[in-house]
């Protein structure tokens, strides 16, 4: 696999320029910014977490984590972690652990977290375990245009 279809036709839609980088399999975002010499705070990292009212993706640079009880209080919901199937349901041309970030090619609503709006470049897994996706970070913030945009993470390392 290389980049996913729905993914790929969203940005074709869009009219963003994207470049493709190929790396051996990882099992992170962090792994795949370290394969790819990708600096890791301009990797994002999608997480998928569920509400009582659907679902939502979390976007955090690939070296932070969530804050979960930061995110509930700016979302106003109970959130959980998904499970392997629900991101398979939502996510079903990715594999699981290689989801973009770009929710609205999977009518998924979008939270990004604040620390990666200023970022000149951005990365993103494009589907599977062996390729992300390259974009200015104008076009990133073009394709997450409707996602909401907070402070919930915090650097892991």
């Amino acid at each position: 696999m290389t980049i996913a279809n729905k993914l790929k036709h969203f940005i074709d839609g869009k009219g963003v320029f994207y470049d493709t980088v190929e790396h051996h399999r990882t099992s992170t975002s962090r792994q795949s910014a370290i394969a790819a010499h990708v600096p890791g705070s301009i990797m994002a990292k999608s997480v998928v977490v569920h509400h009582e009212l659907g679902y939502a993706l979390a976007v955090v640079p690939s070296t932070h984590r969530i804050e979960l009880g930061t995110l509930q209080s700016i979302m106003d919901k109970r959130l959980g972690l998904a499970s392997e199937d629900e991101v398979v349901s939502l996510f079903g041309d990715c594999d699981v652990g290689a989801v973009p970030p770009i929710g609205a090619a999977y009518d998924v609503p979008v939270i990004l977290d604040e620390s990666l709006g200023a970022a000149d470049d951005v990365y993103f897994e494009g589907g599977d375990h062996r390729t992300l996706v390259h974009v200015s970070g104008k076009d990133f913030r073009n394709l997450t245009t409707d996602a909401r945009q907070a402070r919930f993470s915090h650097p892991a390392y």
